[in-house]
């Protein structure tokens, strides 16, 4: 074999690695639907962002109309906060559940989740309910008009979320803890705890120091 043969052969590749994939092949699955799910996430936080910060230029333009100081119950927001912190931690045991491959404790664990959830959203109805029964609804001001649309379209995202649990226990009960279905109940996870996140500052700025 000449010089220039031995130059331009193709190099050998190492057994057990697979051509144009790395070292260590391709990332599994989970990892990768894990990763694109985040980037859900992380743009859902960039919306909120937004809406905090609306909130928080338009607080002051009441137009003559309530301020929160007058409209907010801080008992029953502080209700709505042990709910929501509550369901994440049952959220997380689910979780747990769900990898130890216990269907019957993850059906307990989500069973308390969808319970804290739902009182969440009814006390948050019930409280919007009563603004607008003072004439305080979304279209009375500039404040109003943030406040209900950030703290609405939380809710809106729990209510999304409640119906995709009702969706995955139906799952689990028809399939059981198979693998795709683990990954739906991570991807769920993330999600849910995010919302838990994005209450701490809904409950921090627009309750706790305007109130």
């Amino acid at each position: 074999m000449t010089a220039a043969a031995v130059d331009t052969a193709p190099a050998a590749v190492p057994t057990g690695l697979a051509r144009g994939r790395g070292g260590g092949g391709p990332a599994p699955k989970r990892i990768v639907v894990a990763y694109g799910f985040w980037i859900f996430i992380l743009s859902d936080m960039v919306m909120f962002s937004a809406m905090f910060a609306a909130y928080a230029v338009l607080y002051g333009n009441t137009a003559g109309g309530p301020t929160g100081a007058e409209l907010f119950n801080i008992r029953n927001v502080f209700l709505e906060t042990l709910c929501l912190l509550f369901s994440s931690y049952t959220c997380g045991l689910g979780a747990l559940s769900a990898e130890r491959r216990d269907p019957t404790r993850f059906l307990i664990f989500a069973a308390l989740t969808f319970l804290l959830g739902t009182a969440f959203l009814v006390i948050e109805v019930t409280e919007f309910s009563g603004m607008v029964e003072k004439g305080a609804g979304p279209t009375r001001s500039a404040f109003l008009s943030a406040f209900f649309t950030l703290v609405g379209t939380h809710g809106v995202h729990v209510a999304s979320g409640l119906i995709a649990l009702i969706y995955l226990v139906a799952q689990v009960v028809v399939k059981g803890l198979h693998p795709a279905i683990l990954r739906r109940l991570l991807c769920w996870s993330l999600f849910w705890h995010a919302l838990d996140i994005v209450w701490v500052g809904v409950f921090t700025l627009v309750y706790l120091l305007r109130a």
